[in-house]
């Protein structure tokens, strides 16, 4: 109720400043002097220093864009900290990407630090574009949740590897950072497993990564490539799932779902490989952070441009 009462004094005081500030033509000093005054009025009270009120004002400006937006904004202010809309407002150029920004913080309860990451990742541009054959194999509202759940590309920007990784290399890194790495699937993402053994037969297959998604109610298997997209990878993710839903999933559980992480991927080929596939799978490309050459690397790439010049 504090912090409600207290969003609601903000939005009428940057209401107010604005008006003043239209009509008298008031620059700058208006502020500054606005804020001595309230100090000195409410001493007890904090808030109303000359940053703190530029805020409110570009705050109160920025949602009163759209009558509507303003309107949902004010009905929700209670939810979310200061410091959450400060945020959003530095950090978030048009309404769009700020609205979606401030219902995810409300629905899954994002931290401040949360909220920081997800917008800096781009998180709603990748939102719901990940190359996927869910309208084809799931039912409609099955379809719609899981093409938004998923991300292209994904971020793993909290990986340290060295330039000559290979699929075990990426995938144990990832289980080291399952906190970071659970944060970028999204929220209901539950880990069940890395390497997760399946007997098909006389023969013993393994799962990269396996996953239980609480919300969507079903398995996710994971599949790691270090290269670029091929279309025979499908084909393996493909049994994959199938081995899944025999063996593993339950009456009460929903299709189990493929997603396939490559380094990176050509659109097309990986929509024709997806266009007769029976079985729900997405395929997404992944980045990690950018790793500067080690001192060795540099001494081999100096010598080859030494010889070059000779």
């Amino acid at each position: 109720m504090v912090n409600a009462e207290m969003l609601r004094f903000y939005w009428k005081l940057g209401e107010q400043i604005v008006q003043q500030q239209v009509g008298y033509a008031w620059g700058d000093g208006f502020l500054k002097q606005l804020s001595q005054d309230l100090m000195a009025e409410f001493p007890d009270i904090k808030g109303f220093s000359r940053r703190n009120l530029e805020y409110i004002r570009r705050w109160y400006l920025f949602w009163s864009q759209d009558a509507l937006i303003a309107q949902q904004l004010v009905a929700q202010l209670d939810q979310l900290p200061w410091g959450h809309h400060t945020t959003i407002l530095d950090k978030c150029k048009s309404l769009e990407s700020a609205r979606f920004y401030l219902q995810a913080s409300v629905q899954h309860g994002w931290s401040r630090a949360v909220l920081t990451h997800q917008i800096e990742s781009q998180l709603w541009q990748r939102q719901g574009i990940a190359i996927n054959n869910f309208s084809v194999t799931l039912s409609p509202v099955q379809s719609d949740l899981v093409g938004q759940t998923l991300k292209d590309p994904y971020v793993f920007d909290f990986l340290n590897l060295s330039p000559e990784y290979n699929e075990r290399q990426l995938e144990q890194a990832l289980i080291d950072k399952i906190s970071h790495f659970l944060i970028e699937l999204g929220v209901g993402f539950a880990y069940v497993g890395k390497q997760v053994p399946l007997l098909v037969g006389q023969r013993e297959f393994y799962l990269d990564l396996l996953f239980y998604h609480t919300k969507l109610h079903c398995y996710v298997v994971v599949e790691l490539k270090v290269v670029d997209f091929e279309p025979e990878h499908i084909g393996k993710l493909n049994f994959y799932i199938k081995a899944v839903d025999e063996q593993i999933k339950t009456t009460y559980d929903h299709p189990t779902i493929g997603l396939l992480l490559c380094k990176s991927k050509d659109h097309l080929v990986a929509q024709y490989a997806l266009s007769d596939v029976k079985k729900p799978i997405g395929i997404s490309a992944y980045e990690l952070k950018k790793v500067l050459p080690s001192v060795e690397q540099l001494e081999k790439e100096l010598k080859h441009l030494g010889r070059e010049e000779e």
